[in-house]
C-alpha cells in the first residue's frame, strides 16, 4: 500500500537518478536513497537497489573496458577490502532500528558529499596499503545505505586517472561491492516480496535514464554538473537529518533544522566559490 500511494514519486526520483549515472558513471544510490528514504525503509529499499546497481555497473565496466588493464591491479586492494566491510555492514542493516539506520544514514553521506561539493583533491600516497582500509569502510557504507559513490569519487579524483580510467575503476569497485551486498543480503534473507515489488517502478526509469545522461553531458560541463547534483543531494541528505532529528525526539523543536540551515549555507558558500573561478580552466576528467 505504501508504494502504491508514492510510486509516482518513486519513478521521478529513479529517473533523475539514472540520469545522473549515465552522466557520470555513479550517483544512483546517492540520489533515490536520500529521497526514497523519506518514505521507505533501508530494509525495503536497499535489496531492490543493490539488484539494480549489479546491472548498473556491469554496464559502466563495460563501456569503459578499454581502460581496465590500466586500472585494475590499483584499485585490486580496495576490492578485496570490501568483503569484511560488506558482511558487517549486513549485520548492521539486519539489526538496526528502520528511523535509527535512517539517521545514520544521513549522518554518513553528509561528509563525502560536502567534500565532492568543495572539489576535494588530495593524493593517496600509500596508495595500496590504504585501499584495504578504505575497502573496508566502503564495505561497510554500501550495505548499509547502497551508496559509495561520494566518497569513492573523492579518493579516485585524488588519484591522477584519466575521465575513462576514472570510470573504470570506479565500475570495477562498485561492481565487486554491489554484487558481494547481493550476495551478504541473500544470506541474510534481506530480499523479500516488498523490496521485489519496488522493481517495476524502478527499472523503467533506469533504462530511460542512463542513456539520457549520457546524452546530456554530451553537451554540458561535467565538473558544473557534477557539482550540482552534489549540492542537490547535500541538501536532501540535510533535510532527512533534521526530520529524523525530530521524529526520534533528539532535537524536539524546529532547531532540528539548524542542521539543513548549516548544510545549505555552507553549500551554497561552495557553490558560489566555484562559479566565481576562471569557467575556462583545465579539468583533468569528469568526476
Amino acid at each position: 500500500m505504501l508504494i502504491a500511494n508514492h510510486g509516482a514519486a518513486l519513478v521521478l526520483i529513479t529517473l533523475g537518478a539514472a540520469l545522473v549515472n549515465g552522466a557520470l558513471g555513479y550517483g544512483f544510490s546517492s540520489i533515490t536513497v536520500p529521497l526514497a528514504l523519506l518514505f521507505l525503509s533501508n530494509r525495503a529499499l536497499n535489496p531492490a537497489l543493490v539488484v539494480i546497481e549489479v546491472a548498473l555497473n556491469a554496464y559502466v565496466i563495460w563501456t569503459n573496458r578499454a581502460a581496465l588493464p590500466r586500472v585494475w591491479r590499483r584499485v585490486l586492494p580496495v576490492t578485496i577490502g570490501l568483503a569484511p566491510g560488506v558482511v558487517l555492514g549486513t549485520l548492521i542493516i539486519a539489526r538496526v532500528s528502520p528511523d535509527w539506520l535512517k539517521l545514520l544514514t544521513y549522518v554518513v553521506l553528509l561528509p563525502p558529499i560536502l567534500l565532492q561539493a568543495a572539489g576535494s583533491r588530495r593524493p593517496i600516497q600509500a596508495e595500496r596499503s590504504a585501499g584495504f582500509m578504505f575497502g573496508g569502510g566502503l564495505g561497510v557504507l554500501y550495505a548499509v545505505t547502497t551508496i559509495s559513490g561520494p566518497p569513492l569519487a573523492v579518493a579516485l579524483n585524488n588519484q591522477g586517472f584519466s575521465k575513462q580510467e576514472f570510470r573504470a575503476a570506479l565500475g570495477v569497485v562498485r561492481m565487486a561491492e554491489s554484487t558481494l551486498t547481493a550476495i551478504a543480503y541473500l544470506a541474510a534473507g534481506l530480499f523479500e516480496p516488498e523490496s521485489f515489488g519496488l522493481l517495476p517502478w524502478i527499472l523503467p526509469s533506469v533504462l530511460a535514464g542512463v542513456p539520457l545522461g549520457a546524452a546530456v553531458i554530451r553537451h554540458v560541463r561535467s565538473e558544473t554538473f557534477r557539482r550540482v547534483c552534489m549540492s542537490f543531494d547535500a541538501w536532501i541528505v540535510s533535510f532527512g537529518a533534521s526530520t529524523l532529528l525530530r521524529q526520534l525526539h533528539l532535537v524536539d523543536s524546529r532547531a532540528a533544522f539548524a542542521v539543513m540551515a548549516a548544510v545549505v549555507a555552507t553549500d551554497a558558500w561552495l557553490l558560489s566559490r566555484f562559479f566565481s573561478r576562471v569557467p575556462g580552466r583545465v579539468l583533468t576528467h569528469a568526476a
